[in-house]
């Protein structure tokens, strides 16, 4: 089955004193792009995180939250300037001195002076937070697998119906295009009489018929679009976690082309409402297959 490159993916894990969460989402991409953001302290495993995710995501792009809250993230310590500290107090008593003040000096007045007190914050190694982060991260990237699975399902229906009324078009085109070359044998008929009188050179007049018929030949065009589809269908068929979206997106471009010859060919109304049909159903489908991973 084909999958879709647009996602969402959950994991939570609460466990004393910590708890991780992981968010992913994923969006159409031309290749696997993974972007991580989470704590420092993880960082030495980034590369362990995207290979897991890796093994759930063939292409797309990958925005990936991890948050963790709780005790023991980090280490903490007071830290005091002490010889700012002794250099206020002897201005304070310097002060008492000179002014013959009675005032007694307190740790109060000392402490609240700025930059005596500081508190230095050290994020702690912890290999079992590691494991944790990186099976929630699994949890999560199976979340994001399966509803980019799920949402494959939808396109797969819909693009399956647009290549049935696609086929429905061609098909009508081909009974159409015998009687192209009819009416312009008829029309030519009709002009040579004007001028000669009724008297029309048989041989000349197969010759004109044969050589328009040949222009507007849209045959070869027809079978390479019936070919198209069938490539079409048997990729979507047998996609074996294979990233076919590029391919898909190749045959679109393909059948584009060839719809876009007949209608040049085709010169009649009937077959331009069809060749206008078929490009809207193909434009629908290219915007499909743009997310199909």
């Amino acid at each position: 089955m084909i999958v879709s490159m647009t996602g969402f993916g959950y994991a939570r894990n609460e466990s004393n004193p910590l708890s991780v969460t992981v968010e992913m989402k994923s969006v159409n991409h031309r290749f696997c792009e993974i972007s991580v953001r989470m704590p420092r302290q993880l960082s030495i495993i980034e590369d362990k995180i995207k290979k897991v995710i890796g093994q759930y995501v063939g292409r797309g792009r990958i925005e990936v939250f991890i948050t963790i809250e709780g005790e023991g993230l980090s280490k903490k310590s007071l830290i005091i300037d002490w010889s700012l500290v002794d250099s206020y107090y002897e201005s304070l008593k310097h002060a008492k001195e000179k002014y013959s003040l009675n005032d007694e000096i307190t740790l109060n007045q000392l402490f609240r002076v700025n930059d005596i007190i500081s508190i230095d914050e050290e994020e702690t190694e912890n290999e079992q937070l590691k494991e944790i982060v990186l099976e929630v991260v699994q949890n999560a990237a199976r979340e994001l697998k399966q509803m980019r699975i799920n949402e494959g399902e939808k396109l797969l229906i819909d693009i399956t119906s647009y290549l049935k009324e696609i086929e429905k078009c061609t098909y009508t085109i081909a009974q159409l295009a015998p009687t192209v070359v009819e009416q312009f044998r008829e029309k030519i008929t009709r002009r040579v009489n004007e001028y000669i009188n009724g008297v029309v050179e048989e041989d000349r007049l197969l010759a004109e018929v044969s050589l328009y018929a040949e222009k507007i030949d849209i045959s070869e065009e027809l079978t390479r679009i019936k070919s198209h589809i069938q490539q079409f269908l048997d990729t979507l068929r047998n996609v074996e976690n294979q990233v076919v979206g590029r391919k898909l997106d190749f045959l679109v471009q393909e059948m584009n082309r060839e719809i876009n010859t007949i209608g040049a060919k085709g010169n009649d109304s009937a077959i331009a409402r069809q060749v206008v049909e078929v490009k809207s159903l193909l434009e629908k489908i290219k915007e499909q297959v743009q997310n199909i991973e």
